[in-house]
Parts: structure tokens; sequence; C-alpha cells
């Protein structure tokens, strides 16, 4: 029996979609990125009065700079301008963009391979939507998770995002040793799928069963995955 044409294109179709979305080169999770600025500013030596979670990215978790040339144009997002600097403002050079311009060109690139994402404008607007709708800051302080000169256990904190998001997190500390007596809180992670459902984040063995050398470190902020095992420091504003 011969196969029509019009079936072999279409089993040729099938074929070539299910190599490219298998392919390891291709991203399958997405991964919208908080910060709290207090820590980060107290790493990096800037000053801003902000005293609810930030925006950092909506990453990809593979793939980085997909196409160089393709530039951030503040224009194409000129009416998301307002909640952009609200929401994702860049905490070290606040006129000049120049966050936006590093996740554009190193994530919305990338992010752009699906269509819902392919423009500077379905990027940074539905990163900002997500941000909305889940509502990490309004999350935290519902369940009394709230900055604080105390210290908090970190099972504390994973467990209320765990059980509200339904989904494992990543959570980030900076931590300058393993052996420090306390972990500073500063970026949480919350995963989704490429159809934006939410699902668990990348799991990691406990620190102790890791050498320091290979431990988890964001290379973009410094942090550090979060050691169950120690308490967790949520520093109030300054």
């Amino acid at each position: 029996m011969r196969l029509s044409s019009a079936v072999l294109v279409a089993v040729s179709v099938t074929l070539a979609s299910s190599f490219i979305s298998s392919s390891p080169q291709m991203w399958t999770k997405l991964v919208l990125t908080q910060q709290w600025p207090t820590t980060f500013c107290s790493m990096v030596h800037c000053h801003q009065d902000i005293n609810y979670w930030t925006l950092h990215g909506l990453w990809t978790d593979k793939m980085n700079d997909c196409n160089s040339s393709w530039h951030f144009n503040a224009s194409e997002i000129e009416d998301l301008l307002p909640d952009m600097d609200k929401s994702w403002p860049d905490l070290l050079t606040p006129v000049a963009h120049k966050l936006w311009q590093h996740e554009w060109q190193k994530h919305g690139t990338c992010a752009a391979k699906l269509t819902s994402l392919n423009s500077q404008h379905k990027y940074f607007s539905k990163a900002l939507e997500l941000y909305h709708t889940l509502d990490l800051d309004g999350t935290l302080r519902k369940f009394d998770i709230i900055p604080s000169e105390k210290y908090y256990n970190f099972s504390q904190i994973e467990g209320v995002v765990e059980k509200f998001y339904g989904i494992k997190p990543k959570i980030q500390c900076a931590q300058q040793s393993k052996n420090d007596a306390v972990q500073i809180l500063g970026q949480i992670e919350i995963c989704l799928d490429p159809e934006f459902n939410l699902q668990d984040c990348e799991n990691k063995l406990p620190m102790e069963n890791i050498p320091e050398k290979f431990w988890d470190v964001n290379t973009d902020s410094g942090y550090r995955v979060c050691d169950h095992d120690i308490q967790v420091y949520y520093p109030p504003l300054q």
C-alpha cells in the first residue's frame, strides 16, 4: 500500500516538529525570577527605596543570546514603561534601561521561539502579566512571611510558596560560605511550561552532599540555592 503525498508530507512535518521540540538546544521551561531589592542592593551598593519584590526576568531554562542582531527597542514597549519602571526596575541604572536591554538580548530573544513571546512587546507584557497574577510579594505577606530582624526557618518560606502555588520553587540566598550561620533571602524563581502552566523547578541535591566548588551559583546575581538547614534573614528596608 502506498501512502499519499499529503500523508507523507504530514508525517514529515510531525517528525520534524518532534525533533525540534526534543532538541537539547530548545528550551522547555520558563523561569519567572523575582528579587528582593534590599538584599540585591546590599551586595552591589545600590540605593533603592523599594519594599516589594521586583521582577528580575523571564528566562528560559536553556539557550542564551539567541539573536544578537535583534536589539532592544524601548519604543516598542512604550505603553508598558510605567509598569516596567515600577515592577521591573533597573536597580543599578534606573534611567538607562540596561537591565531590560540585557534581559531581552540574553533571554527574550530565546523565549521568542514561542509564538506568544515572539516580539518585544509580547515578551515584556507576558512577564508583567505573570508577575502581577502570581503576586509573590502579596502571597508571602498573606502568610506572614514579611521582612523582619528575626530569622525564618527555610522550610517556612519554601512551604508557603509550595502550598500556595502547588509547585516547588527555586529559592536563592546570599551566603558568603557554606559555614555561615545565616543566609539572606535574595531571589525566588517560579517555573512554567511553554503553555504558562506552573511546574516544579529543577530540584537540587542537599547542599551538604555537594562540594562547594559545584554549588549552584547564579552567575548574573551571585546568589546560591538556599541551604535547607540554615536560617534565613529576610532583611527589611533600611
